[in-house]
């Protein structure tokens, strides 16, 4: 079913062309350094959307990644100058999503589109995983929130 689902995202809605057109953006903010935390988001985003329904964007806090704090701090001076940026792109993307419902084709890849919207407002230390590595970090947070309540 993934497999059918990334080949309808391909082949009749061209989301290869959305994954290049990422890539090069990604890869020119990354040359200007000042933009590198964007640009490496960016492309982290083109991987998931070269298999979107293979793979998800989790933050690297969810996957305990070490960074240097201030690559952090840096992160978070440039994600908020892209705030302007990220929140037009995500109200364009929230129009793509509400046109492709009307659709019944279009509805894989407005879930599609659905679930790189976070990622398109706030790119910042986002990384592409496995579908699997996402649903195994929701189980463990699931089971941290249980154990709270002593289940």
């Amino acid at each position: 079913m993934k497999a059918l689902g990334n080949i309808l995202w391909h082949v009749p809605f061209l989301g290869f062309l959305s994954a290049l057109i990422t890539f090069l953006l990604g890869g020119l903010l990354v040359i200007t350094v000042i933009g590198a935390p964007i640009g490496l988001g960016l492309i982290q985003l083109s991987k998931f959307l070269l298999a979107p329904f293979s793979s998800a964007m989790v933050s690297k806090t969810d996957l305990n990644v070490e960074q240097n704090p201030l690559w952090k701090t840096f992160g978070v001076i440039v994600r908020i100058l892209y705030f302007p940026i990220g929140l037009f792109l995500s109200i364009v993307t929230i129009f793509q999503i509400v046109g492709l419902f009307i659709s019944l084709v279009g509805i894989p890849v407005a879930l599609v589109l659905t679930k790189a919207l976070g990622t398109y407002f706030n790119p910042v230390n986002k990384i592409c995983v496995p579908v699997a590595v996402k649903a195994k970090l929701d189980q463990k947070k699931a089971d941290e929130e249980a154990s709270k309540y002593n289940l």
